[in-house]
Order: C-alpha cells, then structure tokens, then sequence
C-alpha cells in the first residue's frame, strides 16, 4: 500500500519541481537582483550585472531615474508617434519614420536578429517598463510598454542619423494634397539662416605614444551636441562588456567612450550616403508603375494611420505611402516622384554598435567596421596596443562615376543604382600616421594627419565632399606643436582659447577702416581694442564680445566665412569680398545692436555669454534676471575647440548656451586605462538633486574629475549602492 501511494504521489512531487514561466513581473524582479547599481560622487551610475543582458536591464533603468523625459521622447519620435504628443505640425515627421519602418517591420526586423541580440532588447524594454512599475508617480506622455522591436527604430547613437537629414517638407507637400510644394523655398535664405546655428558635430583627437609623457596612447572625445544629450555611464558584465561614455538617452550601448583596451569617438560625416532617384511613375487602372530599364514594375503602396493630438482629442490622419525598390517617395522634382534612398539595416547596425564596445584592439576594431552600418560617423580611434586610426564614414554606396550623384539621378536607368559597398579597404583610412596625431573636426579626412594625410585624388568625391573649418584648422595648429603630453596636457590643448576664424576676418576690417580713415570716435575706439586682441577667448575679453557681433553680423551680410578657406574654394564658391565701405557699416551696425542690448559695446564677454539651467525641461527656459554661470568659452564657429554655441532665446538679450560641448573625455591607455572627464551641468534632470548643476563651474574652466573605471576606484567614492527598484 505505502509502495502504491509513492507511485501516485512521486509524478506529483516530480512536476511539482519542474521550472515554472515566469511572469513578466516576476522576469523583471529575478533580473534586479542580478544588478548593482553603484553611483559616485557625481551621480553617474556604475552599472554591474552578471550577463550583458542583466547590465542593459540596469542601463535602462539608471537612464530613466536620470532623466526618463529624454528616454521617451526620444522613442517617441524614433517609432513615428510624436504627433501623439505635440500635434499636427509633428505628422511628417511620423510619415517620415513610417516611410523607412513600419511598427510590422520593426517586428520582423526583431524577429530576425540573433538570439543574444534579442535578449539585450528584451532587456532594454524590460529596464525601462520595471522602471514604470516602481515609479508609479511618472505618468508617461505616449508610449505606456516598451517593446523589444523598439531598438529597431533607433539602432544608430546619433538620434536622427541618417533620417533627420530628409526634409519633412517635401513628404508634407507631396503627401498632402491640400498643401503647396514648399520644396521651392529660397535655399539661400535657409543657408544663410543655417550659418548662425552653432554647428552640429563634435571634435575627435588620437594621439600615439611618440608625443605622449607616458609613451602610451590618448583619446580625446569630444561630442558637440545640445546640452544634455547624452549622460555618462559605465556599465559592466560578467560577459567581457566594461564600457565607459556616453550614451544616447535610451540607448543600450556607449556611443563614444572607451574600454580597458580600446576608446572610439564619433563625428559626424559628410560622406554621400544618401542618394536620391528620379522615377518614371504612371497610373494604369488605378495602380501606380515605374520603369526601370525595358520593364514596368509596381510601386509598392502601403497604408498608415497617423494619429494626433488636437485640443484634448486623438483624431486620426490615413495615408497611402509608396515605395520603388530604391526607397519610399520622398517628395516631387519637376512634377515627378523621387524616391530617397539610405541606409537602413537595423539588425546589423545594432549588432556594430554593441559589438564595438567589448573590443580588446585595432584588428578587431577593424573588422567589427567592416560590417558597415554606421553611416552618418567617422570614427577616431585609439587602444592600449598604442595604435591610432581615423575612419571616414563607414557605410559608403559604390555608385557608377556616370552620375552626378550630388544631385537626383535618373531611376529608370538601371546604371544608376547602387553596386554595392566600400569595403573598409577601399574607405579612407589613417593607420599610426608619421604624425604621431590624428584629427577630425568634421572636417576634411586630406588635412586629418598634415602631411601624412590621405591624397583628395586617390578617392572618388562623393566619398570626402567634406570641407575644411576653422576647428580642423585650430586643432592642427596645437598638434604641430605638441610633444610629451599629459592627460591634463591633453585637456589644456582641447581648451586652447585661439579663434583662428577671427585671424581671417578681423584683420579685413582693420584694412578697411585704415583705408577709409573714419573719424568716428566710438568706431575707432572699438577698433582700436580688436586691434590689440590676440584672437583668444576670456571671461574678460572685450574683443571677444565685439568679434563674435561682428562675426555674425558679417555672415548676415556678406557670407559663409568657411568660403574664405583656400581649400574650401572652387568655380561654384561664394566668396565673400565685401567692400571696405560694407564693412564698416557692419561694424557700426554692430556696435548700434551691442549698446542697445547691452547698454554698451564695451562689454565683457562673460557678462554676455552664459550657463543657464533652471529646470529638467527639454525645452529649457532661460532668463536674464535669473542666477547664471559666466562663461569664456566661445563658439565653435570661430574655431573654438571646446565648443560654447550660446544665442539669445524668447525674452533674453544676453546669451545661453544650448549646444557644444557636451560629455567630454580625455582618455588614456596602457597597462591600465585612465581618464578624466566631464558633463556639461550635471548628470540629472532633476533640479532637486545635488548632481543637477553640480560639474557646471568645471565645465565652464575645463577642470575635469578622474573617472572611476576600476571597481576599487568606484566603491571608494560611492555614495549610494542600489538594485534598481530598491533604491532608498
């Protein structure tokens, strides 16, 4: 009897101890407790997990007690819904998205990745959706689940990348048959308007052992982007991943930073990546043909719904989008359809952009390349081996020479498509130049390593239209006289206070005004201190308050100032060549602005140019009346390495900045990896916290802090030490 009741009761017993799903709540809870999160003196998080899985999990969920605004927003736009939350003017912007990715693609495109890609979106969804869990008082804008497929929509670390670079404009006139074609806008207003924007890019610097103290090699990151858009971060696995940098907001891997053995940093490229094709398009019985060569083929038309927000409604908008195999119709030329095509490979370019941080040297940092899905970048690169390299885009379309691919090129000629990718080979490359340095500003890859640079002629153009610009031209100038650096000595030279844009257009107005003998006494007072000026930023310039007004005023009037540049000048450039008499009535309208707004002309710089930040908002306020930081730095217009992009905003006279430098570090590898860094502002969003302002004076002085890299280094300066969803 005992022997028979043991029967009945060992199946039970046996699936009593079979492993049991878990819930999704219960997922999120069991991967908590495989992470740590420690965090410094500075707030910036450490994140330990055992897998590289459970590291993103915690990634995500630091990310959004940081600044979960940010996170969503940037998800917001990347999957299409950002009329949902600001609007009919947002419905073009999600028309764009749709054009390239439906959600169902999105899905697909998941579905497709390989398995340990899918866990680290999985994990990704996960960090931000156990977030909301524990932190019922965040009422989310849009989007109340992450999902794994969402990373698709945003594989690459420069939000917009490839797709911001196509205008909503023309999607708007050509989707919209109520609207005119805007595509007939005056280009050189929008230029000329684009001239005064700080420009958007980012400074890059390896230097080899050769001109180092230590005999190992250095990395300089240097993003130029708007102010806190992206925050510092050091995530870790017990899978190999230790990266440290910075990361797009709701990214699950460092965009520009460094390992033990290798640092990576960005800029943005202006390699032709993007091509646009003139379609034959007819109708025939209600569907839409296209020819390509002696065949008709059908365009592919599919249906959305935008939806957005009107008053306190949720209305919605159907279109009918179309497709060639060449891309989605982006807008009309000449009363016919263009399609623009791009890169778009997001399983592979998710795959590049993890794999780079867990690299150990160039030959794998080369290899890893060679996948070639990160298309709007350069690369500037250094490891613990001492090796320096400098890559110019990376996904780069073989085209047929044929063509004038700088404007649209005739689709129904099948010569005119795409042959393929560069190889890595056949991109330009810099290899431990005899330089000993290597830079790129977002400029030229011909003037990138001096003398050791590569030849323009051994390339076709579409691969390097880059210009030159007064940072490359900064940045080769302090390199030439470098030798026996340090890491402070690297910080120093990446915040040299030399304008050499001022060196070009200065001295043109001194010209003028000794030709012309003008007897104005406030005229030639103010010439007389840019004459005495070394064409050096400070807090106390006068100079430098008088050049910037100018320098704008001159481009308002006269033109690009990168057009003065030999190596920018062809039989199409605009060359500014304005009259002694034109200039002079620049300066003088200049010094009339600068005594109304600020009661004199003779100003000192810093008590024009300021840090402000007085709430977490995305779109942030600023105020003259309101406390500030004073600032030095300067434009990255004029030259400026460490990069200050400061205007005036509704209500203000004085200016703030919103773009530049943003995270910064200086990196520097050998047996072990040191570095020092710093945020613009500080790590949180939110005002409340200690570490909302807290890096602002250093960052305005260029004083960095030393990075904790090393376990021991982090827990000698935590201040707080959390599972996520247990902090106190």
């Amino acid at each position: 009897m005992k022997y028979r009741l043991l029967l009945l009761v060992l199946p039970i017993l046996i699936w009593s101890c079979e492993p049991r799903e878990l819930t999704e709540a219960e997922r999120w809870e069991d991967t908590a407790s495989r992470v740590e999160i420690l965090r410094d003196d500075y707030g910036i998080p450490h994140i330990y997990g055992k897998s590289d899985a459970d590291a993103v999990f915690g990634l995500l969920y630091a990310q959004c007690e940081d600044d979960f605004r940010r996170v969503e927003r940037n998800y917001i736009w990347a999957t299409g819904r950002l009329a949902e939350l600001e609007g009919v003017e947002a419905i073009y912007s999600d028309l764009r998205a749709n054009l390239y990715m439906t959600e169902s693609e999105a899905k697909a495109a998941y579905e497709s990745a390989p398995d340990w890609l899918k866990e680290l979106c999985v994990a990704f969804a996960d960090g931000v959706n156990y977030y909301l869990a524990t932190h019922p008082e965040v009422t989310p804008q849009v989007i109340t689940r992450y999902e794994p497929w969402m990373p698709m929509f945003f594989s690459e670390g420069s939000i917009g990348g490839d797709i911001e670079q196509i205008p909503t404009r023309g999607i708007r006139a050509f989707y919209s048959a109520n609207e005119p074609d805007v595509m007939a806008l005056n280009s050189l207003e929008m230029e000329k308007e684009a001239l005064l924007d700080e420009p958007k890019g980012s400074n890059g610097i390896a230097i080899n052992g050769k001109m180092t103290a230590s005999g190992n090699a250095m990395l300089l990151i240097n993003p130029h982007t708007s102010f806190y858009f992206r925050p510092e971060v050091h995530v870790v696995s017990e899978e190999g991943l230790n990266a440290y940098g910075a990361v797009t907001w709701g990214q699950f891997f460092v965009y520009q930073g460094f390992n033990e053995k290798t640092g990576w940093m960005h800029t943005s490229t202006q390699v032709d990546f993007i091509d646009e094709f003139v379609e034959e398009v007819t109708e025939k019985n209600g569907k839409y043909e296209y020819q390509y060569g002696d065949e008709s083929r059908a365009v592919e038309e599919f249906q959305v719904s935008i939806k957005y927000k009107e008053g306190s409604d949720l209305k919605e908008r159907p279109f009918t989008l179309y497709r060639t195999h060449h891309g989605p119709i982006t807008h009309k030329k000449d009363d016919k359809w263009v399609a623009t095509k791009i890169n778009w490979d997001p399983v592979n370019a998710l795959i590049q952009s993890f794999t780079r941080t867990k690299l150990n040297n160039h030959d794998e940092f080369k290899k890893m390349m060679d996948i070639r899905t990160n298309s709007s970048n350069n690369t500037v690169f250094a490891d613990s081996e001492g090796n320096i390299a400098y890559y110019h885009g990376n996904f780069i379309p073989k085209r047929n020479e044929g063509f004038d691919f700088s404007e649209p090129v005739d689709g129904s000629d099948p010569n005119s498509d795409w042959q393929g990718l560069h190889t890595v080979d056949e991109s330009i490359l810099i290899l431990n130049p005899g330089t000993g340095w290597i830079q790129n500003c977002n400029s030229t890859p011909f003037t990138a390593a001096g003398e050791f640079s590569p030849k323009k002629e051994d390339f076709p153009f579409y691969m390097a239209p880059d210009q030159e610009n007064y940072r490359g031209i900064h940045a080769m100038k302090v390199l030439n006289a470098t030798s026996g650096l340090s890491l402070d000595g690297l910080i120093e030279l990446a915040y040299d206070p030399y304008l050499p844009a001022f060196e070009v257009i200065v001295p043109m107005l001194l010209k003028a005004y000794e030709q012309k003998g003008i007897g104005d006494p406030q005229l030639t007072e103010a010439i007389k201190v840019l004459e005495n000026w070394d064409y050096r930023t400070s807090k106390e310039s006068v100079a430098m308050s008088l050049a910037h007004f100018f320098g704008l005023n001159f481009m308002r009037n006269h033109g690009n100032i990168n057009n003065l540049l030999a190596f920018n000048q062809d039989e199409n450039t605009r060359i500014p060549n304005p009259s002694s008499s034109e200039l002079l009535a620049t300066f003088a309208k200049t010094l009339e602005e600068m005594n109304a707004d600020f009661g004199t002309w003779n100003t000192p710089w810093s008590e024009i140019n300021r840090f402000q930040r007085l709430t977490g908002e995305i779109d942030l306020p600023f105020d003259d009346s309101k406390d500030y930081t004073p600032v030095g730095l300067a434009s990255g217009t004029w030259g400026a390495l460490a990069a200050f992009g400061a205007k005036t905003f509704p209500g203000t006279k004085r200016l703030y900045g919103y773009r530049g430098n943003s995270f910064v570090a200086a990196v520097e590898f050998g047996e072990k990896v040191k570095a020092k860094s710093i945020l613009a502002g500080g790590q949180s969003s939110d005002p409340n916290s200690p570490h909302f302002y807290d890096q602002t004076q250093d960052y305005v002085d260029g004083k960095f802090k030393d990075v904790a890299f090393y376990r021991e280094d982090v827990e000698a300066r935590m201040k707080e030490k959390y599972v996520p969803g247990r902090r106190e």
